[in-house]
């Protein structure tokens, strides 16, 4: 999979994505500085939601439209959450283009067919599917139509909703896709990570796996790295006292400069399989144990367990020896702290 200028497969470094979601907090200035600090962090990535409260639901004012589902945002109707929480369309041209000169790759999550072609006209190199929209094969079939990754969030699916999402993108010709684990909780917990379903989601069903992550810290996006996940995606927020709709479970640049840096150094540790010593290995091999004289040993005189010892350091005979020269003679005369060596042995 290639988004922009990344590419992404199975030995390339974690694409890392800062998403703005509502955290600009109606400010154009906000968003624009936020993609500023997102390029700061070291994240590859911004992503946007493209959506209005028209597009997605209708206002009406009645329980089926409350949210009470033991959300941050329960109470609110989900009309008026979406009008607080939208990136007005009209910033969007700005700014792609910032993100652009920040050296920054920008998409979106589209919530309707409206918002899908609104984003082909801006050239958007990649879709997201947002988890509570991974129900809606239409939408997804539309957005694997034009050919470019679609990243889909699991948050809300069973197998079959995966199966079906999937089956949605191959009817379209599209096999570019790349599934994310995900806990649609703000924030969630961390005990319902699971994060071993990384790994399982590549294997299962084929695909680029990564983590689209609302628990708190940077534990789990590192956690993640190390089953596998390539694509890693975390709220990002300029400043929490902004406040704002996701402003709780949002990492503020220097959380997010530190997760990056996490993640990086996960991607070394985790490194490849490999028996090989390197130099500096082969070079610790100086405090292994050998074979070494630990009492004056006179020439003739034989070699027993009172006159040598394996011990450190590792310039003398290999330890697996030691029984192989109990009993032999000493050539010449071996002082205390020789390195043993079978041509100091007497064959005889």
């Amino acid at each position: 999979m290639k988004i922009d200028n990344f590419y992404i497969g199975k030995n390339s470094p974690v694409f890392i994505i800062a998403e703005l979601s509502a955290n600009h907090n109606g400010s154009l200035e906000t968003a624009i500085e936020t993609i500023k600090a997102a390029k700061r962090t070291g994240a590859n990535a911004i992503k946007l939601q493209t959506y209005t409260a028209d597009t997605m639901t209708i206002d009406v004012k009645s329980p089926d439209f409350m949210l009470s589902q033991g959300t941050i945002w329960d109470g609110k109707y989900l009309h008026d959450l979406y009008k607080e929480a939208y990136t007005p369309w009209e910033w969007h041209e700005q700014l792609f283009k910032v993100a652009k000169d920040e050296g920054l790759i920008c998409f979106s999550s589209p919530f309707d067919p409206t918002a899908v072609e609104f984003l082909e006209g801006l050239h958007a190199p990649a879709y997201k599917v947002a988890s509570f929209e991974i129900t809606d094969i239409p939408l997804i079939e539309l957005m694997a139509s034009k050919g470019k990754p679609v990243i889909i969030s699991t948050g809300i699916a069973g197998t079959e909703d995966i199966e079906l999402a999937l089956d949605a993108c191959k009817r379209m010709g599209n096999e570019n896709i790349a599934l994310l684990k995900c806990t649609s909780s703000y924030p969630a917990p961390i005990e319902e990570a699971n994060m071993v379903m990384v790994k399982d989601l590549a294997e299962r069903y084929g695909v680029i796996s990564g983590l689209s992550d609302h628990t708190l810290g940077s534990t789990v996006p590192v956690v993640a790295t190390s089953f596998g996940a390539k694509i890693i995606e975390k709220h990002f927020i300029l400043d929490k006292s902004i406040g704002g709709a996701d402003a709780s479970f949002s990492m503020d640049e220097k959380e997010f400069t530190a997760m990056v840096k996490a993640v990086r150094e996960a991607e070394k540790a985790i490194g490849n399989v490999d028996y090989s010593l390197s130099e500096k290995q082969k070079k610790g091999r100086d405090f292994s144990r050998s074979i070494y004289v630990i009492k004056d040993i006179e020439a003739g005189e034989t070699i027993t367990e009172k006159n040598v010892r394996s011990i450190r350091p590792g310039f003398g005979l290999h330890p697996k020896y030691f029984n192989e020269i109990l009993g032999k003679k000493a050539k010449d005369k071996l002082e205390t702290g020789t390195r043993m060596d079978f041509s100091l042995l007497s064959d005889q």
